[in-house]
């Protein structure tokens, strides 16, 4: 393989990060969800770890695709 080959070979492999993205942000709100409708008193405590909970797994997805730009362009 050449070098072009290899490069975006390794900028599609880092987006695979983007798969346990996806994953992780279904978790959090549908986890969310089922808590809030269980108990709809606990809204107010349990939204803001869910909004800090998306942030941080959103930072991954972005680092990810970061990262696959930094292959491709630099």
């Amino acid at each position: 393989m050449d070098a072009e080959a290899t490069r975006l070979l390794g900028a599609g492999l880092s987006t695979f990060a983007l798969f346990g993205v996806g994953l992780g942000i279904g978790n959090i709100f549908s986890t969310l969800i089922s808590t809030v409708g269980r108990n709809p008193s606990v809204q107010q405590r349990v939204f803001p770890y869910a909004i800090i909970g998306f942030a941080l797994v959103e930072a991954v997805g972005l680092f990810a695709l970061l990262i696959a730009f930094l292959i491709l362009f630099a």
